[in-house]
């Protein structure tokens, strides 16, 4: 997802991307320590992701006040 598009995000749809994105992380993470991760980079985007949804988030709490 682009920066752009997660900027146009309403509340509801952040939580769910923000959500969806850590249970994801948290299912690789399984698969890394069972040892049969087939993506590993996936991990590295994903981290990066919830930052970045993290950090439009928060933009956009400090522009409202």
């Amino acid at each position: 997802m682009k920066l752009s598009e997660m900027r146009e995000l309403d509340a509801a749809a952040f939580e769910q991307e923000v959500a969806s994105r850590k249970k994801e992380l948290m299912e690789l993470r399984f698969q890394g320590a069972v040892g049969n991760l087939d993506k590993p980079h996936r991990v590295t985007q994903l981290r990066r992701e919830v930052a970045q949804l993290l950090t439009v988030q928060t933009e956009k709490q400090r522009s409202q006040k």
